[in-house]
């Protein structure tokens, strides 16, 4: 037997602002019952678990032990961009010279999450 993950929890302030950043930047929907102002609220991505955000009284004080990671479609850079304009910030350059690497962003509530090559950055690197 082995258990399957059902969700990703994120605690945070304002859940739904929260959620409806990272619909934006997966570009998947919330959850059609969820509206400003609930304290749960998802993120349906298309594939693998749920976003899930929980409101919670306390603000977050420490780096993330888990985090999230995203592979862009388009380039590492102009999605860091992208990312930037919806409202993340930047917390490290991880890049390299040679194109490997990665950025690490944080949410509009601190929390960090990094930014990888698209597939085809990673193909062109080994080739």
């Amino acid at each position: 037997m082995v258990s399957v993950i059902q969700n990703v929890a994120i605690d945070s302030a304002d859940a739904y602002e929260l959620a409806r950043f990272w619909s934006d930047v997966t570009g998947c929907p919330l959850h059609p019952e969820d509206g400003p102002g609930v304290r749960e609220t998802q993120v349906m991505l298309e594939q693998g678990p749920v976003l899930y955000f929980h409101q919670v009284p306390e603000p977050k004080t420490i780096k993330n032990r888990v985090h999230l990671c995203l592979r862009p479609e388009s380039s590492r850079d102009q999605e860091v961009e992208r990312l930037l304009g919806l409202g993340a910030t930047f917390v490290a350059d991880h890049r390299n010279p040679d194109g490997s690497g990665w950025a690490v962003l944080a949410d509009p509530e601190g929390n960090e999450f990094c930014v990888l090559r698209s597939e085809p950055e990673r193909a062109d690197v080994q080739s």
